[in-house]
């Protein structure tokens, strides 16, 4: 069975950061992209950043020079490190793996998923 678990979110003020983790097992992700993902209340899952196993990253252009993703293979984690968070970056945030050669922002290209951490940005 394949598990991932985020952690990391919290409460911050507007300008604040945090850093996200998402902790895989169950199997090897070596090879997999390793996605970021959030959904704010009443409003459907959006992309955020993802990582290739090759090493190409991506963002949405909302938090594009703000947000980092970062893997380490070997511990089969995922980081995402948010910095100038702003109000409307409050969502349930979420880490993703996915099999699929090419890099995807869509959910459905995802095949695991985790459980999802909360982030509050505060005015």
């Amino acid at each position: 069975q394949v598990q991932l678990v985020e952690s990391g979110g919290g409460l911050v003020q507007a300008g604040g950061s945090l850093r996200l983790s998402c902790a895989a097992s169950g199997r090897t992700f070596d090879n997999y992209h390793m996605g970021w993902f959030r959904q704010a209340a009443g409003k459907e899952r959006d992309f955020v950043a993802v990582t290739h196993w090759s090493g190409t990253e991506y963002y949405s252009d909302s938090v594009k020079g703000r947000f980092t993703i970062s893997r380490d293979g070997a511990k089969n984690t995922v980081s995402l490190q948010m910095n100038s968070l702003k109000p409307e970056d409050t969502a349930v945030y979420y880490c993703a793996a996915s099999r699929r050669i090419a890099i995807s922002t869509t959910p459905s290209a995802y095949e695991y998923w985790g459980q999802g951490t909360q982030v509050t940005v505060s005015s």
